[in-house]
């Protein structure tokens, strides 16, 4: 077991509370934020105003942020105790390989204990606000509730408890969770699932799977002498090309697949085009360069695209 620093506290109540803000990765947990706008814009105008539609849209999102700071925080968590932050974020001689400011463990800004603590009360709090969601909600569907209850339960075990990610179900989960980002409230609050809507969660869910693939990329040295089974670990660097490759089709036939089926109206495929050049950009210039990183930045970049494209798409086809 990696041995972790010892806490340095930040001062005053602003600078304890940018030191959890960094635990938690408050830039990506906003990222996960947009699902609920996906949600909303997919409605119907006059749903989108109804009052308890907005009220179960809005206690769902108090819940969030306690499940997604549980979720980044567990990982911080796990990732301290095995080495593995250490090795993916210090090189040898414990240079910088990627800002520490991320990592609040590592700089010694929290110890273990407040961060265990921290995320135990998180997701207790997301759990109990999803309950009183899903309970004053306009409607209950078994299928939302299921994955609802999925999302809650599964979201944290990616590095934590069960370690799916350890066992070779990490990159299933992440697609699963980002995925359901969308579909749970969407379920609840309108009581039915749209093709569209399910296209839409995907591509929500695609957009954080292809980032992480190539960050695994980046840590398959850390990751493995962990145990962490990512399929970048478990594969040939020839066989994890190839299994990006096979993610960024995929994402490509989600969006081109149903409308060629009929599902979803043409012009979906239109609006996502600029989603469709920059993943086979990132995916062509990983294969030039090898640059996982790079890769990952650009679909941090794909990713925001992909969101503004379907907002804007829903917003004209539905109206506003």
């Amino acid at each position: 077991m990696a041995a972790t620093p010892q806490a340095s506290p930040a001062p005053g109540v602003i600078g304890r509370f940018g030191v959890y803000a960094r635990l938690v990765k408050f830039q990506f947990v906003i990222d996960f934020f947009l699902a609920l706008a996906i949600v909303w814009t997919a409605m119907e105008p006059a749903t989108r105003v109804n009052g308890a539609v907005l009220l179960t849209i809005a206690i769902f999102a108090v819940g969030k942020v306690g499940v997604l700071s549980a979720v980044m925080t567990l990982d911080d968590v796990t990732g301290i105790k095995d080495g593995s932050d250490s090795a993916n974020y210090l090189g040898e001689g414990g240079t910088e390989l990627r800002p520490l400011k991320r990592k609040p463990l590592l700089t010694g800004d929290l110890t273990v204990d407040q961060a265990q603590r921290f995320g135990h009360l998180s997701l207790v709090w997301g759990a109990v606000w999803w309950l009183v969601a899903t309970v004053q909600a306009p409607h209950t569907p078994t299928w939302a509730v299921v994955v609802t209850v999925l999302l809650l339960s599964l979201s944290v075990q990616y590095s934590w408890g069960l370690k799916l990610s350890y066992i070779g179900l990490g990159e299933l989960l992440l697609l699963f969770s980002a995925s359901a980002f969308v579909l749970a409230p969407y379920g609840i609050t309108t009581g039915h699932l749209p093709a569209l809507v399910l296209v839409e969660a995907l591509l929500f869910g695609f957009g954080q799977l292809m980032i992480a693939g190539y960050s695994n990329t980046k840590d398959i040295d850390g990751d493995a002498a962990v145990g962490r089974r990512t399929v970048a670990v478990l594969t040939s660097e020839r066989g994890n090309r190839l299994f990006l490759g096979g993610l960024t089709a995929l994402n490509v036939l989600v969006i081109v697949g149903p409308a060629l089926a009929g599902w979803i109206t043409w012009w979906f495929v239109v609006a996502l085009l600029p989603l469709i050049v920059l993943r086979l950009r990132q995916y062509a210039g990983f294969l030039s360069n090898g640059h996982a990183l790079l890769a990952r930045s650009r679909g941090v970049v794909a990713f925001r695209v992909t969101v503004g494209c379907v907002l804007l798409f829903n917003v004209v086809h539905f109206g506003v």
